[in-house]
C-alpha cells in the first residue's frame, strides 16, 4: 500500500499520486492521460469557499458541498465537460478509498446533469456541396478527405485527422485500424468514390523525407511546418470546417461531430442490423448504439414497407 497517501493528503497530491500510481493510469491512451491531467488541473484549481481552492484541501475534509459548488462552476463550460471533470475527480477519490485514505466517495453523492442529446444531421445535399467545396480548393483538400472518410465509415473525425497509411490496403481496398477512444479494431471496404480521392491523395502525400522515415498521415497539413508535414489539431479542423461551411453558404448549426451521428442513423434506416452496425462503428455493445435509434419518416416507411410488402391496401 502506497503510505504517501492518506487523509492528511491534499488532492492536488492524491491527483499526482494517481497519475504516478503505475497499471491504473499507464494503462490509458496517451490522449485519455492528456485529458485526465487537463480536467484534474481545472478541478484542483476550482474555488469551492471562498479563495480556497479543491487541490488545496486535505482529502479528509472534502465534502458534498465543496463538490457541488466545483460542478456548478465546472457547468459554465458545459455539461459534457463538467462530467468528465467529475468523472476524473471520482477516479482519484476511488483511488484514495483503495489506499484507505478516505472511506467513502464524496462525488458520488453530487447530482450529475444530463447532456441534451444532439439530434442534428447532415443532408445528402450538403455532404456533398461541403465535399465539392472542399475538393475544389487544395488548401481545403486534406479537410475534405477527413471529412469524406468520417462520413463514409461512420468514425470519429478525431482518429480520421491522425489516420496513418499503413491502416490503408490499397491492394485489397480495405482500411484496418484501432480506434483511439476504447481500442476497438475496425476492418472497413474503401468503396470506389474514396478510393479515387485516397489514390490522388497518396499521390501528393505519401513520400520519404530526406532522413529516410515516411510521411505517415493521410490527410496531413497540406503546408509542411520545419519542411516536415503533421496531422491538423482539432482546433484548426474545427476552424477549417467553419471556412469551408461559410465559403459553400451552409448552415453553422452543422458540426463535424455530427457526421458520425448521420452515417450510424443512415444505416438504422436502411434496416441494418445492430450487430452489423457495431462492426463499422466499433461501438462494444448494444446499448452504446441505442441512442443513434431515431424514429424518422424514412425509417418508419421502410419499417412499414417491409412489414406489408405481401398483403394488399386496405
Amino acid at each position: 500500500m502506497n503510505s504517501s497517501v492518506n487523509s492528511d493528503t491534499y488532492f492536488k497530491t492524491a491527483c499526482s499520486l494517481y497519475q504516478k500510481s503505475g497499471v491504473a493510469f499507464s494503462s490509458l491512451k496517451i490522449n485519455t492521460q492528456k485529458d485526465y491531467v487537463n480536467n484534474l488541473r481545472k478541478a484542483c484549481d476550482t474555488k469551492v469557499d471562498g479563495n480556497l481552492q479543491l487541490g488545496n484541501i486535505r482529502l479528509k475534509n472534502i465534502r458534498h458541498r465543496h463538490l457541488s459548488i466545483a460542478y456548478e462552476n465546472w457547468q459554465e463550460k458545459g455539461i459534457r465537460s463538467a462530467n468528465y471533470i467529475a468523472t476524473c475527480v471520482s477516479i482519484v477519490l476511488n483511488y484514495a478509498i483503495r489506499h484507505e485514505a478516505i472511506l467513502h466517495n464524496p462525488m458520488s453523492l453530487v447530482k450529475k446533469s444530463k447532456p441534451k442529446q444532439r439530434k442534428v444531421m447532415w443532408k445528402n445535399e450538403e455532404i456533398k456541396l461541403f465535399l465539392d467545396t472542399a475538393y475544389s480548393d487544395f488548401k481545403w483538400r486534406s479537410i475534405g478527405l477527413i471529412f469524406h472518410m468520417a462520413y463514409e465509415w461512420a468514425q470519429r473525425v478525431g482518429d480520421m485527422r491522425t489516420l496513418t497509411w499503413d491502416a490503408i490496403d490499397f491492394q485489397n481496398k480495405r482500411l484496418d485500424y484501432e480506434q483511439s477512444k476504447r481500442g476497438s479494431e475496425v476492418h472497413l471496404p474503401i468503396r470506389k468514390g474514396i478510393l479515387k480521392m485516397l489514390v490522388k491523395q497518396k499521390e501528393t502525400f505519401d513520400f520519404y523525407y530526406d532522413d529516410g522515415s515516411r510521411q505517415e498521415y493521410v490527410a496531413p497539413r497540406v503546408k509542411p511546418k520545419n519542411n516536415f508535414y503533421s496531422h491538423y489539431t482539432l482546433n484548426e479542423i474545427h476552424k477549417l470546417i467553419n471556412e469551408v461551411k461559410e465559403e459553400a453558404n451552409l448552415p453553422q448549426e452543422l458540426q463535424v461531430r455530427d457526421l458520425r451521428r448521420t452515417a450510424i442513423v443512415e444505416m438504422v434506416e436502411e434496416g441494418v442490423d445492430l450487430v452489423n452496425i457495431m462492426q463499422v462503428s466499433g461501438h462494444q455493445s448494444v446499448q452504446s448504439v441505442r441512442p443513434y435509434l431515431v424514429n424518422t419518416y424514412s425509417g418508419a416507411s421502410n419499417a412499414l414497407e417491409r412489414r406489408f410488402k405481401n398483403d394488399d391496401e386496405y
